[in-house]
């Protein structure tokens, strides 16, 4: 081999390191500790949650003049790709990173930002985590159904 082709591959072999290499903002090796369902029930009750929130098990809050409330985003049910920890914790965090879908943005949104209050600086990480654990096991995998073909026959 010569000089030039072991200069070659040696830079060929830095280059592709240099493409494993996490981003510094990378979320990998992030993971908050586990959480506890019936704790993160109390903190979607006690950070009013169900004012704007609905989730199967848990009352919604009426207004303060008894009406129902002016938005009302569903969270949980049978779904067809379960949440992860990491969306779950980005929409609690950072609501205007997706909005929610299937709703009138003028609802849900108001500038192109989301109505969800800011609760990083209400909540801590222990409620953060029990109400993340508490949101995730409220949804349920739906199974999938196979499309029943005819069978095709040439002849």
């Amino acid at each position: 081999m010569t000089k030039a082709m072991t200069y070659q591959l040696g830079l060929l072999a830095i280059v592709a390191c240099m493409g494993c290499a996490p981003s510094p903002k990378s979320g990998k090796g992030f993971t908050l500790p586990e959480g506890d369902l019936g704790r993160g029930e109390a903190t979607y009750v006690n950070l009013q949650c169900n004012a704007c929130h609905t989730i199967t098990g848990v009352e919604q809050l009426a207004t303060m003049d008894g009406a129902e409330p002016e938005i009302s985003v569903s969270l949980g049910g049978k779904v067809s790709r379960i949440k992860t920890y990491g969306e779950l914790v980005t929409g609690i965090i950072n609501p205007s990173h997706k909005l929610a879908s299937g709703y009138p943005k003028n609802e849900i949104a108001m500038e192109g930002e989301s109505r969800m209050r800011n609760y990083n600086d209400v909540m801590t990480v222990s409620q953060l985590t029990d109400l993340v654990a508490f949101l995730q096991s409220k949804y349920e995998l739906m199974e999938y159904e196979p499309t029943a073909y005819p069978v095709y026959s040439p002849y």
